[in-house]
């Protein structure tokens, strides 16, 4: 039982981490085992300053917060303190997965799900193939001296299939995968193998785009990592304290949109960015960043909220027990229109269709590579393209979006994840449905 002292603030996180990890190369295993961590990270705050603390003596954690107290100054009126007022005092035990939990799920059959699809990875231009299972299963237990008690786990798995092709000096590379927070989730059929292959086949002759100004329209995965790169992280508040020019820039009411365009944050959807509650004991709600086309909501932790004077949004996440929380995004969705997908490509007479993307960066500016890219001719989709880069300014592009289809998909992946500072990878998930921008610069 942790003992707080009077005259402070402190929280005390421990996290119970199995992870698996499967990896095969041209079928050749590489790497299988799985591994349990437990690890605690320690906070005092005296009203002046924070006190932090990482350790895996989970037997000494009462020793380890004395000697945070020892390094701080008491604080009578600490309860007064306006970031203290914000933190919550939430009880809860929410096992979520404890039924289906991938540590039920021994490691031959977790390679099964890859070894089983190996015949099928057919060509004469297959140079070479990474298959890679993993997943990852999290407990966590959360108490402060206000008096929070929460627990809750989550967990993630994926498969994923790495293939390069080649012919001559035609060359392509893509991956086929599938993350999601059970193992009932993620299996690949053999049909999906297939046609992968028959795509990477036909990419290796895909034309090169006359670089120009076209209509766009964005999958649901590139719908998600668009509103990820190009405005989530603009809604992170810790970017705008101290900054007036971008407090002035991103100014909550602002119109920064098309009037169909909503995005919001939100760590209750299922997947890779599913907390209940963040790293300071925060209960998860849904967040509106753009409502309308207007700047309405950006995501806080306490620290930030009191900079700003406006609530906490349970977006104070650390990446591990190595970390202390910072802000960060949890499954930021662009939400659904009225548009069915053959309406929404039926509005562009000549333009491209980005499947997925290789990777993406922006704040101001973004750019995405895209990898499966397509032409688009009177509202059909056409021939497989070679496109190194779309990009925008971000304000134009939200402005510039002119259709949204009337479904909206959740990308979650265990593979990889956010950066952040020096924290990475912190799995976040994002998407929406499928988005039509009027006009974006294709390279």
């Amino acid at each position: 039982m942790i003992k707080f002292r009077d005259g402070f603030y402190a929280d005390v996180r421990v996290e119970t981490v199995f992870t698996t990890s499967i990896k095969y190369r041209d079928g050749a295993l590489e790497e299988s085992k799985n591994t349990t961590l437990k690890k605690a990270f320690l906070r005092v705050f005296d009203g002046d300053m924070w006190y932090y603390a990482s350790t895996y003596k989970l037997n000494d954690l009462q020793g380890e917060l004395d000697r945070l107290y020892e390094n701080a100054s008491a604080d009578k009126k600490i309860a007064d303190n306006t970031t203290v007022k914000r933190f919550e005092v939430n009880k809860a035990d929410v096992k979520k997965f404890k039924a289906n939990c991938v540590k039920n799920t021994s490691l031959s059959e977790k390679a099964e799900m890859l070894t089983g699809k190996f015949a099928l990875l057919k060509s004469e231009h297959l140079k070479m193939f990474v298959a890679l299972y993993a997943d990852k299963y999290t407990e966590i237990e959360f108490y402060s001296s206000k008096g929070a008690e929460i627990k809750y786990d989550f967990q993630l798995c994926g498969i994923r299939f790495n293939a390069s092709f080649a012919d001559g000096e035609n060359n392509f590379t893509a991956g086929l995968s599938k993350s999601g927070d059970c193992i009932s989730k993620i299996h690949i059929s053999e049909e999906e193998v297939v046609s992968f292959v028959e795509e990477c086949e036909k990419f290796l002759y895909a034309k090169p785009v006359t670089a120009g100004e076209y209509p766009v329209i964005l999958s649901p995965e590139t719908t998600g990592v668009f509103a990820h790169e190009s405005f989530g992280h603009k809604s992170e508040a810790d970017f705008m304290i101290g900054d007036e020019t971008m407090r002035r820039e991103w100014a909550i009411g602002k119109k920064v949109g098309s009037d169909i365009l909503s995005i919001y944050d939100s760590g209750l959807e299922d997947g890779s960015g599913y907390r209940p509650y963040d790293d300071e004991g925060t209960r998860a709600k849904k967040t509106y960043l753009i409502k309308n086309g207007v700047l309405s909501g950006r995501l806080h932790s306490a620290s930030t909220a009191t900079d700003l004077n406006e609530d906490v949004t349970g977006n104070a996440r650390a990446v591990s027990c190595d970390f202390e929380p910072i802000v960060r995004m949890t499954s930021t969705i662009v939400e659904a229109g009225t548009l069915t997908k053959d309406e929404l490509f039926a509005g562009v007479k000549h333009g491209y269709f980005i499947k997925d993307y290789k990777h993406g960066s922006g704040m101001s500016t973004f750019t995405i590579a895209p990898n499966f890219a397509y032409e688009i001719v009177d509202g059909k989709i056409g021939d497989p393209v070679k496109i190194a880069v779309i990009t925008g300014n971000v304000f134009e592009t939200l402005n510039l979006i002119d259709g949204l289809s009337d479904k909206a998909e959740i990308i979650s992946s265990v593979f990889g994840g956010c950066g952040k500072m020096e924290q990475m990878p912190l799995h976040v998930s994002f998407g929406g449905p499928y988005v039509r921008i009027s006009k974006m610069s294709v390279q």
